[in-house]
């Protein structure tokens, strides 16, 4: 297993326990996905979120309509042109997910030693010996000693909104189960689990096709969050799916990892997925508790080695309802960016919780604390040995600059590019200070209409621990001979300036190319 020790210089360290954090532009390096829902769709909520350190604004399609989720992404974009900060949308995915049926929404309580029936006939009412599902297959799937779960909104954990069943008889399209502990189940969604039993549905399914190619399509959406990724031709599939919806196709797919199965084929998932998503929550159950922490830090070593980011969910569940987190949460998060996740995922904490953006702003203090202890020098090396010899070009000049950026103690990285790929490998090697991606546009057609890139490749950034990006002038080309990238270099050095993250007598390096050539260089600011 591969873990980096803390960088931790004990008579320093303690002696600033009690100092208070300094406030920066930037909360951390370490990015913040929060759900928008019920309790954070107002412009002004998210504002506030955005202002908080909020990226990326997920949008979870297992509950609420189009019309719903439209609604809240046109206050997110209002909420953009007041705050002024960038944020990407996501679009997550319902995938084969168990649902159970509870028309009324009128609370069901189940009794701890007492049986219920799990029945595919949907038109039965919900009562606290039967429960309707959403799959007419359960019964084929499962055996006598299974464990089933099912829980309020997601997989909380808690013994008085989630219940375990044990699978005591199969008969016909029913399943009847003993009930191991007593619960209540309140509201419209419950989720069922199967543990460890696969479901026998498609990964991205017929009304997930649907969404995507109305909703995500209209919003050009900037990620989709492919629910139980089980294997590496799922994301092929979602792919080739997304490819044919024209501006889509550069939408980057994560693999939401979330059962043995994913577990199992995770490296070719990897290969495939634009970035992984760890689903603690269904992995904590298909898991035994003790080894959710192996494969955490397993699973994130790799996508840090092949420059993919890793994210990583449920973290502060207990601030769905309270304004601050247990000390074991505070120290998963912390943990989490310690492994080397480049981003946190807020489901119900921020969905459902009271207290959205003081979730956003806890979490972003803790990662930032964390980042000051973060080893990157052992990280650095470990990076640079598992690439090799001999380099690609662009491995070596990513490498190259957070090397010299780090020896000379730079304020910050600014790179320039026009996909993204350079920006994202300078992140890959996680140097301490931030780095400014300036992307720059690109003038496409296809000979029927003139079209920009770089709004996307911008955008995408945004989950990349360390990477804060802007769009330059697109009448500027990426590669020049001419004094125009110095013109762009004075855009970005006055961003940073008018920011407080470059200060005079700072020193800056710059990653850019040059004609064929591309160039590191160190500048020293004057006054």
């Amino acid at each position: 297993m591969h873990c980096s020790s803390l960088l931790l210089e004990e008579p320093i360290r303690m002696s600033s326990i009690l100092e208070p954090s300094k406030p920066s532009f930037f909360p951390a390096m370490t990015k913040i996905v929060g759900t928008l829902g019920q309790k954070s769709r107002s412009v002004d909520t998210i504002a506030r979120c955005l202002d908080s350190g909020m990226s990326v604004a997920r949008f979870d399609f297992s509950w609420g309509d189009r019309e719903y989720h439209q609604e809240t992404l046109e206050n997110l974009k209002a909420a953009i042109k007041s705050t002024k900060k960038l944020c990407a949308v996501m679009l997550d995915t319902v995938g084969p997910e168990l649902q159970v049926v509870n028309k009324t929404e009128r609370p069901i309580s189940l009794q701890a030693e007492t049986l219920v029936v799990l029945t595919p006939d949907q038109n039965k009412e919900a009562t606290s010996n039967l429960l309707p599902l959403n799959f007419n297959g359960l019964s084929k799937a499962v055996k006598q000693g299974d464990t089933i779960f099912i829980g309020q909104y997601l997989f909380t954990g808690s013994e008085t909104t989630s219940v375990w069943l044990e699978v005591t008889e199969v008969h016909g399209d029913d399943v009847t189960c003993l009930i191991k502990n007593s619960a209540t189940l309140a509201g419209s969604l419950y989720t069922l689990h199967v543990s460890q039993i696969r479901i026998d549905l498609p990964t991205l399914t017929d009304k997930d096709k649907e969404v995507i190619s109305t909703w995500g399509l209209q919003n050009n959406i900037d990620f989709l969050s492919l629910s139980y990724t089980r294997h590496a031709e799922d994301i092929c599939h979602a792919r080739e799916f997304l490819s044919k919806l024209g501006d889509l196709k550069q939408t980057q797919i994560f693999a939401k990892i979330e059962n043995i199965e994913g577990l199992t084929h995770f490296d070719e998932i990897l290969r495939e997925a634009d970035g992984i998503i760890l689903s603690r929550g269904n992995l904590g159950i298909d898991l035994p508790p003790e080894k959710v922490f192996l494969f955490q830090k397993a699973a994130i070593y790799k996508c840090n080695v092949a420059g993919k980011p890793a994210v990583v969910t449920r973290v502060v569940d207990t601030m769905t309802d309270n304004l601050r987190p247990t000390r074991a949460e505070a120290t998963d998060v912390a943990n989490a960016v310690l492994d080397g996740s480049d981003a946190i995922l807020l489901g119900a904490e921020t969905l459902r919780g009271l207290y959205p953006v003081d979730t956003i702003s806890t979490v972003g203090k803790i990662c930032a604390e964390a980042e000051k202890v973060f080893n990157q020098d052992l990280y650095f090396k470990k990076t640079v040995k598992y690439v090799g010899e001999p380099m690609s070009h662009l491995e070596s000049i990513a490498s190259s600059a957070v090397r010299a950026a780090i020896k000379v103690k730079a304020s910050v990285i600014i790179c320039f590019t026009s996909s993204g790929r350079t920006a994202r490998l300078i992140a890959k090697y996680r140097p301490t200070m931030p780095v400014i991606s300036v992307v720059i546009p690109q003038l496409k057609t296809n000979q029927l209409r003139w079209t920009f890139t770089g709004a996307f490749e911008a955008r995408q950034s945004l989950i990349v621990r360390g990477l804060f990006p802007m769009l330059a002038d697109p009448r500027h080309p990426a590669e020049s001979t001419s004094g125009t990238n110095e013109s762009i270099l004075k855009v970005a050095l006055d961003h940073g300036k008018a920011f407080g993250i470059i200060k005079p007598h700072d020193r800056v390096v710059v990653c850019q190319k040059l004609g064929d050539s591309s160039v590191v260089k160190i500048i020293e600011l004057e006054d």
